[in-house]
Order: structure tokens, then sequence, then C-alpha cells
């Protein structure tokens, strides 16, 4: 979510996505250095079975792990359309067209993402769709020399990414709890749930008006951005822009001394993130919800 700049070259209506779930680039390359700097590297070297070179290594397989192929049960409530099969929702976009096409089609129609049947919630990738989703999309930095490097990276990436998406939802949550005005946190329904999402990356193009303005004075931008689309009870829906930030390591209290941002409880205490979380002003629901927190006046 965010604003276009002033001379952007959009891309074709059918281009692939500059940027999607799992990781662009730069982040991958921050949510790396974050874990080497918190865990001294990578946990565990991975084998590259998808890499062609592998075999002519000098390395026995039996120093490595495969990837793992379990996945964790977010606590994030997924939302389906009325009538749709959970397995084959391809609704169409509740994004505003916008310039450029590619970035108006959500993630969450990928072969990665899913949801629990035991609970509806949303499920993380493995390690082995995660890095199946990387290579696919081409999405390797420069750093990565090998598919054998960027699996054993992905063992450290996956808990950060879990994490900070929790830490989204919980700030969500946060705004939910005091909207809409007629049923606070949607109570009438079991709460809100995430409808879709989808990430814009590091695009100057697509930086949020915020952030653009805070980097002309002079402060950090932030190294990922994405776009949650959350429904309430009735089916409504209301757009969330979320900026990922590096930030500095956390005080004992928790606190970022980054004013309005949250820090993301990673659990490794070394590791800072901020997220900036808040409504799209799209609607007059998403002025409304500023515009009272900003005044302190949520509970009206």
């Amino acid at each position: 979510m965010g604003a276009s700049a002033s001379t952007p070259t959009a891309p074709p209506a059918d281009a692939e996505p500059v940027a999607k779930c799992p990781v662009d680039h730069k982040t991958r390359e921050i949510w790396l250095q974050q874990a080497k700097g918190s865990a001294g590297g990578a946990p565990h070297p991975l084998p590259a079975s998808s890499d062609p070179s592998a075999s002519s290594e000098s390395a026995p397989a039996k120093h490595y792990r495969p990837l793992s192929t379990d996945r964790e049960v977010s606590s994030i409530p997924r939302a389906f359309d009325p009538g749709s099969k959970p397995e084959t929702n391809n609704a169409p976009s509740p994004y505003s067209a916008s310039p450029s096409a590619s970035h108006a089609t959500p993630s969450n129609s990928e072969s990665e993402t899913g949801h629990d049947p035991a609970t509806g919630n949303w499920i993380y990738p493995s390690e082995r769709q995660f890095f199946d989703a990387l290579v696919r999309k081409n999405n390797l930095p420069p750093s990565a020399t090998s598919a054998k490097e960027l699996a054993t990276s992905v063992a450290s990436i996956i808990p950060i990414h879990n994490a900070v998406n929790e830490k989204a939802w919980a700030e969500i949550l946060e705004w939910e709890s005091r909207a809409p005005k007629s049923d606070p946190g949607s109570k009438r329904c079991g709460g809100p749930k995430l409808y879709s999402f989808r990430g814009l990356g590091t695009d100057p193009q697509f930086l949020s008006p915020r952030a653009r303005i805070n980097g002309w004075l002079g402060y950090q931008l932030p190294f990922d951005r994405h776009d949650w689309v959350v429904e309430r009870c009735g089916g409504e829906r209301i757009e969330y822009v979320i900026d990922f930030y590096q930030g500095r390591r956390a005080s004992s209290s928790g606190q970022s001394s980054n004013s309005g941002l949250t820090g993301a409880a990673t659990g490794q205490e070394k590791l800072s993130f901020y997220l900036d979380v808040r409504p799209k002003l799209n609607s007059w629901e998403g002025w409304r919800m500023r515009f009272n927190r900003f005044w302190g006046l949520d509970g009206l």
C-alpha cells in the first residue's frame, strides 16, 4: 500500500511481481544478517538437492540434513469467500487497481500458503517450500553463490519470518480491538481474519506515504512493505499497510527508541525489527481509525 513515485516506469500488466512472499533480496539479506548476529551463523548446514552441481562437491552427504517439510500453524485466522473451497480460493484481488498490475495480485494463492483444517489458521511454509519458492522465482541475492548456500540460510530465516508476521498480526488485532464502532474486535464472529496479503518489497515506487516523508526527513527507509486485507464480521474488509524496519537492539523494557514503531519479539534476544502497522487511508473507516488513534479517541 502506498503512493507511486513521481516518474515511475510501470512494468507490463503480465509481468511477474517484483517482490512476493517469502522474501525479496534485501529483506532476506537483513534477516540473515540479524540471524548471524544473534546465533553466530546459520544453525545447520543444509543440502541442496535442487542444485545440479551438488553431486560434484566433495563434502559427504551425511554431513548435511535434508530440508524440513514440517510447517508451523500460525495464530492468524484465514478468511475465504462464501461458497469457495479453501484449496481453490482464487477470488479476484480486493486491491484497488494500480499502475503496476503485477503488484495488485495477492500472494496468498501460491502453493506455499494454505490453512490448517483443524484451526482454520494460515500455515507458514516449510523449509523446503520456502527454498523452492525462492529458487522458482529466481529470488536469489548476490551473496547466494549456490543453492546450497541458500538452503543453509533458510533455517535461520524462517523463524524470523514467522515471528515478524505474528507481530504484524498482533498489531492489527490492537487496531481492530477498537473497531468497528458497532462491534469492536469483531466479537460477534470470533474476531477478524486475514483475507489476503501481498509483498511490495523495496521498490521506491511502492514506498508508503509515511515512509517516503520520513525518508525526506532523513530517517531510514523500510526494508520491506506488505499490504494485508483484513475481514470483519459480515464480510467487511479493510486494508492495512505494514512497513518493516531494521531497528536498534531492544532495551530491557522491550520498547523501541524509534517513535511510533513497535519492537518485534522474535524469540532471539539480539534480533530487532520494528513494524509500523496502520489502516490504509483508502476508506472512510481507515481515516476514522487513524484520526481516533491520533487524538486518543479510540473508544468512540
